[in-house]
């Protein structure tokens, strides 16, 4: 996936069910034109009419590929793309009395194909206006776009939108809505990083991964003053299609999405995601083997946290794997789950292009009961930071049928940190490096030089230090191998504690290593569960060189 630009858009133009004729939409109001951005004629639009229009959409065939794009925006440059903006004065609430947001929409062009109609409804009146592409709507500055060849092209429609906040209405986007079903959020940092979609479709099967599209968006026209609005989607894909209502919060450290979804399959499908996430991990505070780089971590987030059904806590660090790995965590009713970024310090990126220490957080808060599935995550190894590499999503038990409907809804939060967080000790950091010695020495003559992996797993919050006299004791469980070496150290600069021990191999295998730990104090839980997932290297590998012994 590219991150920079989500090349991977939109793959097809769907078959319109339900929407009333193009003849009919593009029927045009001189008055609306004058008066509004939303140029064409009253149609009627509630959220059961977008739901019957994604069922009979279902119905039909997937309408195939994109028409294609006049040939100047089919060839431009993602700087020539980016050069385009939307025209400040054309926003569809410029004339809304005491303005807190407001939505500017993206031209179509580059790889960005996909033709989405847009929509001002009247949520009073349940009417709705389409907006029209024109080129009047959009600055082109230096993008070297041929206007004259857009001519007649009163269906070209937009690629996405995005939403601005006061007090900076022309320059502040807190939400963003680009390319396929992919979205994205801020908090008060007004850094984007990762981004969620709005449906997954097999992304880890023997088949290649479906992108549907949102192809059409509704926005209820807020009243004056508002900081939340609701915007209406129409889903496409080959498999599937649905019905989306967004309830967007616009907060002032944090925005928050109350998601209603209403899906239906067209075909069989193997891997339906719900929820899906996707982020950026190139290296961290362990295994930093493929992290080439200056900085100290390059990640938009550091951990999958999991909330689970029967109440715990789970922290599983992200790493970037040397082949693609995918891992699916069992659950019944999700109480929670998302990609976190929890390390906001600076020093440790030092990174002033991306401020990955600015990325924010996604946290999914399901809304009723999801039953039984899974939370699944996929790590794709990277040796930079341009591509998302991590995927997570929710995978329902059931196999999905052609024909099934179903329903979802959940919150997203799009913050520094989670709304929720475990009460007991949290994960702080996840650092590994050569085992086998003591902490502070090095193998050579003193110490037999058997090879060993140590892991060092830094606790915070909580009540450790009440327990501290009375006895923490960390129980660790291995998929093969031994533990040896256990140490509990009190770090006063962190305030937290340090667990240490030391993985053995106990065979040639080169398999991926499970390793699961919490803290107790005999049947009190201290601590969230820490997962880690440890990749050994070859046998022939697993050497020191005693450096006294170095020769040329």
């Amino acid at each position: 996936m590219e991150r920079r630009a989500f090349i991977k858009a939109s793959m097809a133009l769907a078959a319109w069910c339900g929407v009333p004729a193009m003849s009919t939409l593009f029927t045009r109001s001189a008055e609306a034109a004058e008066a509004n951005v939303a140029d064409g004629g009253e149609l009627p639009f509630d959220f059961n009419a977008l739901k019957k229009m994604a069922k009979d959409l279902a119905d039909k065939p997937y309408g195939g590929a994109p028409q294609p794009l006049p040939k100047t925006l089919a060839e431009l440059t993602p700087q020539a793309y980016n050069a385009i903006q939307y025209d400040h004065a054309h926003s569809l609430w410029n004339g809304l009395p005491d303005r807190q947001l407001d939505v500017e929409l993206f031209h179509v062009g580059m790889g960005f194909k996909r033709r989405v109609r847009m929509y001002s409804v009247d949520p009073v009146k349940h009417m709705a206006r389409e907006i029209h592409f024109r080129p009047e709507l959009f600055n082109y500055h230096d993008a070297g776009v041929d206007t004259k060849q857009l001519e007649g092209f009163s269906n070209l429609g937009f690629a996405g939108f995005k939403v601005n906040k006061a007090p900076e209405l022309t320059r502040r986007d807190v939400v963003s809505f680009l390319g396929a079903s992919y979205f994205r959020a801020v908090d008060d940092t007004y850094q984007y990083g990762l981004s969620a979609r709005g449906v997954a479709v097999d992304t880890f099967t023997d088949q290649p991964e479906e992108f549907p599209d949102f192809t059409a968006f509704w926005f209820d026209t807020p009243k004056p003053g508002d900081t939340t609005f609701t915007v209406y989607a129409l889903l496409d894909g080959m498999s599937i299609t649905g019905a989306y209502k967004f309830v967007i919060h616009c907060e002032p450290t944090r925005v928050v999405m109350e998601i209603e979804n209403h899906l239906h399959a067209r075909e069989d499908i193997k891997q339906l995601g719900i929820s899906p996430m996707t982020s950026m991990f190139s290296c961290g505070t362990s295994e930093r083997g493929r992290c080439d780089t200056i900085h100290p971590q390059i990640h938009d987030s550091d951990r999958l946290e999991m909330w689970t059904g029967n109440g715990e806590w789970i922290c599983r660090p992200l790493n970037n794997p040397q082949s693609l790995q995918f891992n699916a965590f069992s659950d019944n009713s999700p109480k929670g789950f998302g990609l976190l970024q929890l390390d906001h310090d600076f020093d440790n990126y030092q990174d002033v292009i991306g401020w990955y220490n600015k990325r924010p957080s996604l946290w999914v808060e399901p809304v009723g009961d999801w039953g039984k599935g899974a939370v699944n995550l996929m790590e794709i190894p990277t040796t930079g930071e341009t591509l998302d590499n991590v995927v997570c999503f929710w995978q329902p038990e059931k196999p999905v049928k052609s024909g099934a409907e179903f329903s979802f809804s959940y919150k997203l939060y799009w913050s520094s940190e989670p709304p929720h967080r475990s009460p007991l000790a949290n994960v702080l950091a996840t650092r590994t490096g050569m085992g086998g010695f003591p902490e502070g020495w090095a193998p050579g003559e003193n110490y037999p030089q058997v090879w060993a992996r140590r892991f060092a797993i830094d606790f915070v919050g909580g009540e450790l230090k009440a327990f501290a006299d009375k006895g923490i004791e960390p129980v660790i469980n291995v998929s093969h191998g031994k533990i040896k070496n256990i140490e509990i150290l009190y770090v006063q600069p962190f305030d937290g504690y340090r667990i240490l021990f030391d993985w053995y191999p106990d065979s040639d295998s080169v398999a991926p290593v499970e390793l699961r730990m919490f803290l107790r104090n005999g049947q009190t839980a201290l601590s969230e569960t820490w997962l880690y997932q440890y990749f050994p290297p070859a046998p022939e590998k697993r050497k020191y060189i005693d450096d006294r012994k170095m020769t040329k």
